[in-house]
């Protein structure tokens, strides 16, 4: 079924578009795409399960978040998304405060990241549910204690994973950025939404 972007417009419930997070950055990047949309907290429980590799989290963490919001919105698409920085296995997650994020931005000074960004968008109607895995490699340049001190006075990042906002300041602590889209550091792979979303029929333009 095609889907119309006037009906999005206008609010037809049976095309409402979702994003299932409340971050801002997330919601910051959907609004690129000019089409309307709400937002739903999904509840979920973000700890690894034992011995799962940081893609599998970032995956199976994006499909229960946009799972989450389908009984609120039995009709949507709904788009749900997670991210999981990778540093030779070991997870650098949002550190919450100063000192995690010194101890991360130590440990990453002259190393690569892979930061593993899902989006999965769920048809609640049928209840079939679509991802793309979109992994950037970050490598970060040698960091000096006051550097990274004077980062986290400027920005503190803590409430991004691996403690580094590539959109901000944190550019000035990489060296090197490899993937696909540029916009799946920020937390929401755009170029995996647009292919996604025209594969369930709604084309962006």
């Amino acid at each position: 079924m095609r889907l119309s972007r006037t009906a999005l417009q206008n609010r037809d419930p049976v095309l409402m578009l979702v994003l299932a997070s409340t971050s801002l950055y997330r919601r910051q990047l959907l609004e690129r795409l000019r089409l309307p949309f709400e937002t739903f907290a999904p509840s979920v429980e973000e700890a690894p399960l034992t011995a799962e590799p940081p893609y599998a989290t970032a995956l199976r963490l994006a499909q229960a978040k946009a799972r989450a919001a389908a009984s609120s919105y039995p009709s949507a698409l709904i788009i749900g998304s997670d991210q999981v920085a990778d540093l030779d296995g070991m997870r650098l997650d949002k550190p919450g405060n100063r000192a995690t994020a010194e101890q991360q931005l130590q440990r990453a000074s002259g190393r690569e990241v892979v930061f593993h960004t899902a989006v999965a968008l769920l048809e609640a109607t049928t209840g079939r549910m679509r991802e793309k895995l979109v992994p950037t490699r970050v490598k970060f340049r040698k960091l000096t204690p006051s550097a990274i001190s004077t980062y986290l006075d400027e920005e503190q990042p803590y409430d991004c994973a691996g403690s580094a906002k590539s959109e901000g300041l944190g550019i000035a602590l990489l060296e090197q950025i490899h993937g696909d889209d540029p916009t799946a550091l920020i937390g929401l792979p755009l170029i995996a939404v647009v292919s996604l979303l025209r594969d369930a029929g709604l084309s962006v333009l």
